[in-house]
């Protein structure tokens, strides 16, 4: 389960959509990005965190986490685009620690972070389980992880709605917000047929983890998960 062989050519867009990235998300999102993002990460971070963004991009969900405890975080940024880390610049003011990789291969130590933060970038998995049991190996005892990303609706009538529109109505709207380079945005579509519904996904999340928090938006479109190690 993750994108597989479809990972690369998911990678090859999102370099060619990083003019836009940010402006895109927000629109395709209803404008709910950044409501989702302050709603998982608030209550489940402390002052003076060390704290691994995982699938960074330009590191929204650090700044996020950062607006809340006034910048008192020890945070390193984790992407595998070099031209996602090279532009983190527009959204803080001193450089963050950044590192070039992927989930199922993280260069850290075990029990390193006290909080894992992946926004919108867990269902760009190569294998969504080795990413997993990655996440569990790199947090502290009591570690969080906070996952902020496109849900999968149980139930089959609702589904088919989120499936309309990402596959129907989510290209205009890119279209709309990102011109040419916003029409890019349809892979997003592959990225979902290979998501697991919300259910699957928590339990995947259990079968690691002790804990499972699972917030809903959208019905169910939307998803805010925080796993307790």
């Amino acid at each position: 389960m993750g994108l597989g062989s479809y990972w690369g050519e998911v990678i090859d867009v999102l370099k060619d959509i990083i003019p836009v990235y940010d402006k895109v998300n927000s629109f395709i999102s209803l404008g709910k990005d950044v409501e989702h993002r302050d709603t998982a990460i608030r209550g489940r971070i402390n002052r003076g965190d060390r704290v691994l963004d995982a699938g960074s991009g330009f590191g929204n969900m650090s700044k996020t986490a950062s607006k809340i405890v006034n910048d008192d975080l020890d945070i390193i940024l984790y992407d595998p685009l070099i031209p996602m880390l090279k532009n983190t610049d527009r959204l803080f003011e001193k450089q963050l620690d950044s590192t070039c990789g992927v989930f199922e291969h993280m260069p850290f130590q075990n029990d390193e972070f006290d909080l894992v933060l992946s926004g919108y970038s867990l269902r760009d998995a190569i294998s969504l389980r080795t990413a997993i049991s990655e996440v569990h190996r790199v947090l502290k005892k009591n570690g969080r992880w906070v996952i902020v990303d496109l849900g999968k609706p149980d139930e089959q009538l609702i589904r088919f709605g989120v499936t309309f529109y990402l596959r129907a109505i989510l290209p205009i709207i890119a279209f709309i917000a990102g011109g040419k380079l916003g029409l890019k945005f349809a892979t997003l579509y592959g990225t979902y047929k290979r998501w697991p519904q919300n259910k699957k996904l928590e339990g995947l999340l259990l079968e690691k983890f002790s804990r499972v928090e699972f917030k809903k938006d959208l019905m169910g479109g939307a998803i805010m998960v925080a796993a307790y190690k």
